[in-house]
């Protein structure tokens, strides 16, 4: 259960995704429209591989301020494709390219920069366009492009600099026969700004979270498993152990075969499995250092073999600078890694896990001052009823910069309990799907409480399917988790 603090809104200092990429610049200059006072310079750079691009923009105002832009231009061969895109709402018509600004890049004073960009293919041919358009006025200028010639194996997809490149490439076997999201996808990593499959493909996980496993055990058994597994057709368990309130720290040996025994469940149904190492109150992830590392030990040990295994270290810190956090990560990942070195670590962040955005800070402190370590992810929370707009821009900003995974959400207020906010759990939940951001609800149990997904009493009857078992949060969560995963393999 999180008590996230209600949240007030602040202004936002935005920053664009930046690439360290090849240079390919257009000088452009501004329009004799005197009544557009439209002008603007625009830099493109790439990085290609066959069959594949990474481009990113540098989009600097020259004319008036403008509330709201569209860049345009056209691809210079038929072959070339937008695919993931960040920083802007891309489209593409024939060879006709457009992206729009979202909601925190929107605003460019006179000299002000936004960066945006996105992945692309080719087919025969890789050159750049030579000219652009801002807000439908011709941009005129020259540009000189170069494109490396293709290295052997793709750099990593949407790579932020502060992220290391993958250590192993994608391999070139055939997709395997299974239909599951474990036999799909395989062992994870982390690529750029993405989760990634065995493939080299960002995918989006979606999932449930358990509540305390020491709670609600008739909520886990066969039965409901089944149901999450094929009636909600859900990627991910999320395995919430708390340390404290009568969990792992009254018995260690019993809190850690109670969730290897919930991996292999998850295993044997083709479902990730997130190991959450809950933490809550106390706030401090230093006060459970030595469990974590002992916990984390085991597990990691135990279930090294296993693909289907993601390591969440810290629920969510709260009252803690980003250092001390990173410190902790920095102290546990080494332990995981002895025994498990290609699974995906998920590290929680300052303010509840918000990014720092409920201490009234931002992703930059995560961004300029990473985790020292590769194949990390970094968490984020939301309680829809509670948490709008400012959040979801910084996610927006954030998800450029990071690879970010919602360990955790809820459709109402951060209690846990309330009514279910359709509207603000529906815009979360299309963004998570736009960025292709991995998410676990809370929670899969039957607490009388408005988060829950299963009404009170549906775990004791033993029936986990069908329309009178969900309340309204578990009927808006099902039906969004149960929609055609994409997950592709080549």
């Amino acid at each position: 259960m999180k008590l996230l603090p209600r949240l007030s809104r602040r202004t936002l200092v935005m920053a664009g995704a930046v690439g360290a990429l090849t240079v390919a610049a257009s000088a452009v200059v501004p329009t004799a429209d005197a009544q557009a006072a439209t002008g603007c310079a625009v830099t493109y750079t790439t990085t290609s591989w066959a069959g594949g691009f990474t481009a990113n923009i540098a989009i600097k105002n020259l004319g008036d301020a403008v509330d709201g832009w569209t860049l345009g231009f056209t691809f210079p061969d038929a072959g070339q494709r937008v695919g993931q895109g960040w920083s802007a709402t891309w489209s593409q018509t024939g060879a006709a390219v457009t992206a729009r600004n979202v909601a925190w890049n929107g605003t460019l004073a006179t000299g002000a920069s936004t960066s945006i960009g996105f992945n692309g293919t080719w087919a025969s041919a890789n050159p750049v366009p030579t000219s652009f358009t801002l807000n439908g006025t011709a941009c005129t200028g020259t540009t000189t492009p170069t494109t490396p010639p293709p290295p052997t194996t793709p750099p990593p997809t949407t790579p932020p600099p502060t992220t290391p490149p993958p250590t192993t490439p994608p391999p070139t076997t055939p997709p395997p026969g299974g239909v599951t999201p474990v036999a799909i996808n395989g062992q994870l990593r982390v690529c750029g700004a993405n989760l990634c499959n065995q493939y080299g493909k960002p995918i989006q996980l979606r999932g449930m979270s358990t509540h305390g496993i020491q709670w609600f055990a008739n909520c886990l058994n066969d039965a409901s498993l089944d149901a999450l597994a094929d009636d909600w057709r859900a990627d991910l368990l999320r395995i919430a152990m708390y340390v404290q309130e009568d969990g792992y720290e009254t018995d260690p040996a019993g809190f850690t075969n109670r969730v290897n025994g919930l991996v292999d469940e998850a295993e044997q149904r083709g479902m990730y499995a997130l190991i959450d190492f809950h933490t809550l109150t106390p706030g401090d992830p230093m006060y459970n250092l030595e469990r974590a590392k002992t916990f984390f030990g085991a597990v990691s040990a135990r279930n090294a073999a296993k693909k289907n295994v993601i390591y969440e270290i810290a629920n969510e810190p709260n009252g803690v600078s980003w250092a001390t956090i990173k410190s902790y990560a920095e102290q546990v990942i080494p332990v995981i890694r002895a025994n498990d070195p290609d699974a995906v670590v998920v590290v929680g962040t300052r303010g509840w896990s918000s990014l720092g955005v409920s201490d009234g800070s931002n992703a930059n402190e995560i961004i300029n001052n990473p985790v020292n370590a590769t194949n990390v992810m970094y968490t984020f929370h939301f309680y829809a009823a509670s948490h709008k707009d400012n959040y979801r821009a910084e996610v927006e900003r954030a998800a450029a910069r990071l690879p970010l995974f919602v360990t955790e959400f809820g459709t109402v207020a951060y209690t846990g309990d309330g009514g279910v906010d359709v509207a603000s759990s529906t815009a979360w939940i299309d963004l998570l799907d736009r960025l292709k951001i991995s998410y676990a609800n809370w929670t899969y149990s039957d607490k009388a409480e408005g988060s829950a997904a299963l009404r009170p009493g549906t775990c004791a009857s033993g029936v986990y399917t069908g329309p009178n078992v969900l309340t309204q949060s578990g009927a808006l969560v099902r039906d969004r988790i149960r929609t055609p995963d994409n997950f592709p393999t080549a």
